[in-house]
């Protein structure tokens, strides 16, 4: 499951979310969930915004599931090191690896403690928008590695 903070508003970022989400069905079944945000939570500081998202993140989450953040201060890897990590959760034999994508501000302390890992796409920022389509085509080319399909290119 990839979970997000907020809807994306850019409908070109949209299609080609879909667009990835297709193709892995191929594969896997991947499901997509952005949390929809009340308003009032905009007027909010910066802290008491992340405590009411983690709360929303945090009502999603299952006993068993596996909850990996993608965070700026996670794990780095390469391609290939994600199909590894794909393969490795598939392995496990859990109920749900979900993956969250959070807020402007990033996650809470009670969402950090639940979490069982950390990854980044990059050290550079991104808005939760931009990453949504990437990490969906992150997934689709671990997938297709894993597959050992020509998409993928050393």
């Amino acid at each position: 499951m990839v979970l997000t903070v907020g809807e994306t508003q850019d409908k070109y970022i949209e299609t080609g979310v879909l667009h990835y989400l297709k193709k892995l069905q191929h594969y896997v079944k991947v499901e997509e969930l952005a949390l929809i945000l009340p308003k009032k939570l905009n007027s909010l500081p910066a802290d008491e915004k992340k405590v009411k998202e983690g709360e929303l993140i945090l009502k999603q989450i299952e006993i068993g599931d596996i909850l990996i953040l993608l965070d700026e201060k996670g794990i780095e890897s390469n391609s290939r090191q994600f199909a590894d990590f794909l393969q490795k959760q598939m392995n496990l034999g859990q109920k749900r690896l979900v993956l969250v994508i959070g807020g402007a501000f990033g996650f809470s302390k009670e969402v950090y403690i639940k979490a069982n890992g950390q990854i980044s796409l990059s050290r550079m920022t991104f808005n939760h928008q931009m990453i949504r389509l990437f990490l969906m085509e992150q997934l689709y080319r671990g997938f297709s590695i894993l597959k050992g399909e020509p998409y993928h290119n050393d």
